[in-house]
């Protein structure tokens, strides 16, 4: 199976940038995934599709495992972005079980996090509300860079831990080596036998599959939680994808859709080279790439109509949306220049066609490390943005 999907896009060459985008996007990922795993049954079945880099169910298994286990079934048709998957979800499992076990204090900030419920729905990292937050019953969605989005303005992201705020290294992000090290030695190791056999159990499962395929129901169990975040508007049809979705949950059970949001910004207005600017003009070349990608998708069918309404038509009851914010203020996490690096290549490469040329040069003076101009000296890049869940229950 190729890395090549629907969309032509090479997801495995974008292993990199998938991984430093769920980084990013972690603090609303465990937010979301403590909020959504609180609204199921005992011992859920959660299936993510089109996984990518596993970096929301490392969360959903952090949260599964302070409630009792589970069982994650992760879905890809990249055979390299499921393999990583698989092992990051089960190493944040194996962490978060011997964490619960022992007593010990979570690694790296592996903590789960409360959140803030704003009257719109809106989340924001802080102290405060409980699981009813989530409006509608509580289905959520990472929030970060715009990913597998053509029409925003980030990245595709999903591996991360949980995280207080952006700017805090008291907070920082665990590493994928701290993940393995820690099951490894500090998870693994602590468990007596005893305790191993009590402690609540995550079971993590890989299912090479793609979803636009219509018999994908025949190949997963029902699950109480469906979770497909920012892949569906890479398909062909969308609206099919949401039914073979929709096919997927059980009876009452939970599909969450994660598309849209706010376009991220991560540059000063004014850059001091080139026209004042230069981020808008690239999300609108970004929009019309967004726009040629759709058209060129082999068999692609509109759908003239918003993300709340496809989930009614699949059939889905108390439909509703809400939107998790992204902040990291200036100058950032360690890691987000080189972010807004591959960001900034990405963008440029899609807009190629739609940028001027004055455009073009103060984008390539940015990543030039040589530059006056590069970015890499800089300390005002940050991140700021949402991304919006939509998201219904099975009848």
């Amino acid at each position: 199976m190729s890395g090549h999907t629907h969309d032509h896009i090479d997801w495995a060459d974008r292993l990199a940038l998938l991984r430093a985008a769920d980084t990013l996007d972690a603090p609303a990922q465990a937010a979301i995934a403590a909020r959504l795993v609180a609204k199921l049954p005992a011992n859920p079945t959660v299936i993510d599709l089109g996984c990518g880099a596993g970096g929301m169910s490392t969360h959903f298994a952090e949260a599964l495992a302070a409630h009792n286990g589970g069982t994650i079934i992760l879905v890809d048709a990249t055979p390299e972005l499921l393999h990583e998957a698989e092992r990051a979800v089960r190493a944040a499992a194996e962490t978060a079980r011997a964490s619960r076990t022992d007593g010990t204090a979570p690694v790296d900030g592996f903590a789960p996090e409360r959140n803030s419920a704003q009257p719109n729905g809106r989340l924001t990292t802080g102290v405060g509300a409980g699981p009813d937050a989530v409006p509608g019953g509580g289905t959520g969605n990472r929030a970060a860079p715009d990913g597998r989005s053509g029409n925003q303005a980030v990245s595709d992201g999903g591996a991360g831990s949980h995280a207080a705020t952006g700017s805090s290294a008291a907070n920082r992000v665990a590493s994928d080596a701290d993940l393995a090290d820690h099951a490894a030695t500090g998870g693994e190791a602590k468990l007596s036998t005893a305790a191993r056999d009590t402690a609540p159990k995550v079971e993590v499962r890989a299912v090479a599959a793609d979803l636009a395929d219509g018999s994908l129901p025949d190949l997963l169990p029902a699950a109480d939680l469906v979770w497909a975040s920012r892949v569906v508007h890479h398909l062909p049809d969308q609206q099919a994808a949401i039914g073979t979705l929709t096919a997927v949950a059980g009876p009452d059970g939970v599909v969450a859709l994660a598309e849209g949001g706010l376009s991220f910004s991560c540059l000063p207005w004014d850059l001091g080279v080139g026209r004042p600017g230069l981020e808008a003009r690239l999300q609108a070349a970004q929009a019309e790439w967004f726009v040629g990608m759709r058209e060129g998708i082999d068999g692609a069918v509109p759908m003239p109509y918003g993300w709340t309404a496809a989930l009614e038509r699949a059939g889905l009851a108390d439909v509703s949306s809400f939107s998790a914010l992204v902040d990291h203020p200036a100058p950032g996490l360690d890691g987000l220049t080189d972010y807004v690096h591959h960001h900034l290549s990405r963008l440029a490469t899609h807009g190629a066609d739609h940028l001027a040329e004055e455009d073009r040069a103060t984008v390539a003076s940015l990543l030039d490390p040589d530059s006056t101009h590069y970015l890499g000296k800089r300390r005002d890049l940050f991140l700021l943005g949402a991304r919006t869940v939509h998201h219904g229950r099975r009848p």
